[in-house]
């Protein structure tokens, strides 16, 4: 058998680690040039790159995205377990039984909560959702925490008095940001549900084979 190179075992996770330092860096750049242009704007003074990674308008905008980003995959984990698409790629069969719907059995090799059993299995069994969800709520209260040092920044500039966290969270200003996240992961997630009951692209296990039948289930 052919070595394999750690580059080709890796290659998906690299690849997208190197996408999301690049954009990241990209997005700290350009907000601070745009945070600079609205300080200046309002007769305040321009701030260094490294004060601006700890303002609420970095913040805010880092961790908005994020929390739309696992609350989406939490659910789409989630809600897979149940719930079926005729024909999609990204669904389990109609009738037929699953492999990852069976009982996990302790055997060499398996993961050592399988090997450990009970409430550790338990646990494990259930482990991807429960991160993606934890995840989700941290960058939920980040996201809160610097939308709401942004707008308490904003006031000041203008001379107007902040508010606390509780009064904020009833203005619409953070909601807003919210759900026009939330919206757009549902449609991504309900696109490639659909889209790949019909389409294909060959050599992606996101989709189904070429020549299979549009009403075959799953990938």
């Amino acid at each position: 058998m052919k070595k394999q190179t750690f580059l080709y075992r890796n290659g998906l996770s690299i690849v997208f680690i190197l996408l999301f330092l690049v954009t990241l860096t990209a997005q700290a750049f350009t907000g601070w040039k745009e945070h600079n242009q609205e300080l200046v704007d309002d007769n305040g003074r321009e701030i260094g790159f490294a004060t601006y990674l700890y303002t609420g308008h970095f913040v805010s905008a880092t961790f908005e995205n994020f929390q739309s980003e696992f609350l989406q995959m939490g659910l789409y984990v989630l809600l897979t377990v149940g719930l079926r698409q005729q024909g999609s790629a990204e669904s389990k069969s109609l009738d037929e039984e699953e492999e990852v719907d069976k009982e996990p059995v302790s055997k060499p090799g398996a993961p050592w909560p399988v090997r450990k059993g009970g409430i550790w299995l338990k646990l494990y069994s259930n482990s991807l959702s429960i991160v993606f969800f934890l995840l989700f709520f941290i960058s939920w209260g980040l996201h809160l925490y610097g939308s709401w040092m942004d707008n308490n920044a904003e006031q000041q500039l203008k001379g107007k008095a902040t508010e606390s966290m509780l009064e904020y969270i009833a203005q619409p200003r953070f909601w807003f940001e919210t759900f026009q996240n939330w919206q757009s992961e549902f449609l991504s997630v309900l696109s490639i549900v659909v889209l790949t009951i019909f389409l294909r692209q060959k050599g992606s296990p996101e989709s189904k084979p070429v020549d299979a039948p549009n009403m075959k289930t799953g990938s």
